[in-house]
């Protein structure tokens, strides 16, 4: 079974051609592997071009960013957006969207959250 870590540490530390297995080049994960990349400063205008140019073959994008990247130690936590409280009441009670819905938190107060919460609350049994 092929791993991400086993292209990322390929492409960053090991520069070992993984794509010379066929099972390789058919289970490359192109978008991820970029994603997973980004967020290193000396990584981005090569994720770039691989973005821009994402119609290309696995194996030739693999090699783009093997090629062309130095080794080195490249660990970063993967960035995830963050979860925000009474988001989801906001939007229920507007119709908003996430945008809207987070500029609209900004001048709600908790009095306000509280009489939304009210309003939106079906009753029933909390089991």
């Amino acid at each position: 079974m092929t791993d991400l870590k086993e292209y990322l540490n390929a492409i960053n530390q090991t520069k070992e051609n993984l794509m010379e297995d066929p099972y390789y080049e058919k289970k490359y994960p192109a978008w991820v592997v970029n994603h997973a990349l980004y967020s290193h400063s000396d990584m981005i205008f090569l994720v770039n071009e691989m973005n821009v140019n994402n119609h290309l073959d696995n194996k030739l994008q693999f090699d783009f960013l093997l090629n062309s990247s130095r080794p080195r130690k490249r660990f970063a936590p993967w960035l995830k957006t963050s979860k925000v409280n009474n988001l989801d009441l906001v939007k229920e009670y507007f119709g908003y969207s996430d945008q809207k819905a987070q500029e609209a938190l900004t001048i709600l107060t908790d009095e306000d959250l509280e009489h939304i919460r009210t309003k939106l609350n079906k009753g029933g049994n909390a089991r």
